[in-house]
């Protein structure tokens, strides 16, 4: 009797091993795809990022323009549409 209940025992603690290493396979799957989404991420960043410096100097550039086509100071410009308006 104790050979048989001695098998059983090893059976379920492989089977618990088993349950261990496809959890350890599944996290590892599982950390493998949050890198990969964290290195997109991060790459997206970078784009935005670059986009952004391209947009305020474009802003910037554009705001030269403006102070060099109209000497007075924006706000001014502005209160007088306000008023007209």
């Amino acid at each position: 009797m104790l050979p048989f209940v001695l098998i059983g025992l090893s059976l379920v603690l492989l089977g618990i091993v088993g349950l261990q290493f496809m959890y350890l396979f599944y996290l590892d799957h599982v950390f493998r795809e949050r890198k990969k989404y964290l290195h997109q991420l991060e790459r997206r960043s970078d784009q935005l990022a670059e986009q952004l410096t391209a947009a305020n100097k474009r802003i910037a550039e554009q705001n030269e323009l403006l102070e060099a086509a109209y000497p007075r100071s924006i706000d001014e410009v502005w209160a007088e549409v306000i008023d007209e308006h």
